[in-house]
């Protein structure tokens, strides 16, 4: 037996049921989602008001949520290898901590620095402990692998349901108690995680001998394995650009909504309404992740996103418009993630899934990095996004090229 080995459950007598322990973890890891993703999802509410209030320019908050986007990419393979060796649930308490320091950091001391600080590396690293990219390969392990599709869509659809809670409580924390109100407001939320996380995967039992996670120390050597391999390459591409799209989208489309002349409310709902779309639409991607090839499904989500972004661009600025394509970018939102976690996992096993999903995810986090950061760029330059939605519909058709060039797994992966 390998010291400090970790082993796996035992498979349930039906590959299709999903015991009652499953059903516990695959609700905690929702909610811990839900709690993580939906927070960062109000960011680009504080784009004008922290303005007005402190004098914090745009691209002051755009590099703190740029900066963000690639803390947790780089914090996502190291919080991936130790929730596989230790348990996503103490991995993700320990987030929560981080997540909440970073939104009080801003809140007690207004400013450039402390928002950098705070938003930008404390909350990066709060989400990568926390989110889907840790608690799913939990969720994975708990489930039976013909289930595994649904529950990680399951899973997935936590932070749709945590969009559309925060968007509306981070709004009305700013119009009734200002930004510092409303960020110690989301700060509280991060409380919750203290009856969430013991639910996930708090003590992992032993693995069989050769079976063992990687963990921290052997994470160089399995990135390099798997990013050697032409098709995980392809998909950690691919990866790139859903965060570049959905990372320009959540910070900016509420301010370019009002430089477009709409009320400032239509970005709080678009948002809102992207998040209860996707409850359902998580689901359902994970689902047709168990009878298609998912990166067949990653390509035709990447291709129905870029669709989506250049009508919007072209057609006129309306609020009716701009509520349809909430609806449907929302539908396909976080449906990247349960694909992606089962792509890999199909290639690859799920005992080191939270770390190759780190290793991908990083690429996702770069994108978005890029997307946040060059759209405040862009927006203080000239005042306007225009020259910014052609670049989106580039790096979303590279998306979809790079996706289905992919061959099928040689083999399916069981636990």
């Amino acid at each position: 037996m390998t010291p400090g080995a970790v082993p796996l459950p035992a498979a349930p007598a039906s590959t299709h049921f999903m015991p009652a322990a499953a059903w516990i973890v695959v609700l905690a890891a929702s909610a811990s989602v839900s709690l993580a993703l939906g927070v960062r999802q109000t960011y680009g509410l504080f784009l004008l008001p922290l303005g007005s209030e402190h004098g914090i320019s745009a691209t002051a908050l755009g590099a703190a949520v740029a900066i963000h986007n690639l803390m947790w990419g780089l914090w996502q393979p190291f919080a991936g290898a130790m929730a596989d060796r230790l348990g996503a649930g103490r991995v993700a308490l320990v987030g929560g901590g981080f997540y909440a320091a970073g939104l009080l950091l801003p809140a007690l001391f207004p400013g450039v620095w402390s928002l950098v600080l705070g938003i930008g590396v404390l909350t990066g690293i709060g989400v990568a402990c926390a989110g889907s990219g840790t608690v799913l390969g939990a969720v994975a392990r708990a489930v039976p692998e013909a289930r595994r599709g649904d529950a990680l869509g399951l899973a997935s659809a936590g932070g749709s349901v945590g969009q559309a809670a925060m968007v509306p409580l981070a709004q009305w924390g700013i119009g009734d108690f200002g930004t510092s109100g409303a960020l110690m407001m989301l700060a509280a939320t991060m409380a919750l995680l203290v009856l969430v996380a013991p639910r996930m995967e708090w003590a992992p039992a032993t693995y069989r001998v050769g079976a063992a996670p990687a963990g921290l120390a052997g994470l160089p050597v399995l990135a390099r394995r798997a990013l050697s391999q032409r098709d995980f390459a392809l998909l950690t591409l691919g990866f790139f650009a859903c965060g570049f799209q959905l990372a320009f989208l959540t910070t900016h489309l509420p301010a370019h909504l009002s430089l477009c002349g709409l009320s400032p409310s239509l970005g709080v709902t678009a948002l809102m309404l992207v998040g209860l779309f996707n409850i359902p639409g998580s689901w359902l991607c994970g689902r047709i992740g168990n009878v298609i090839r998912p990166e067949v499904a990653l390509g035709a989500i990447y291709l129905a996103r870029t669709v989506a972004i250049a009508i919007f661009a072209v057609m006129p600025p309306t609020a009716t418009g701009t509520l349809i394509f909430a609806a449907v970018m929302g539908f396909i939102w976080l449906g990247t993630i349960p694909l992606t976690s089962a792509a890999i996992a199909r290639r690859f096993g799920v005992v080191d899934l939270g770390a190759l999903y780190g290793v991908c995810f990083l690429s996702h986090q770069i994108g978005g990095f890029l997307g946040a950061g060059a759209g405040a760029i862009v927006v203080d330059a000239a005042g306007s996004y225009a020259a910014f939605w052609p670049v989106m519909l580039v790096v979303g058709l590279a998306a979809v090229g790079s996706n289905w060039l992919t061959r099928p797994a040689l083999r399916t992966a069981a636990a």
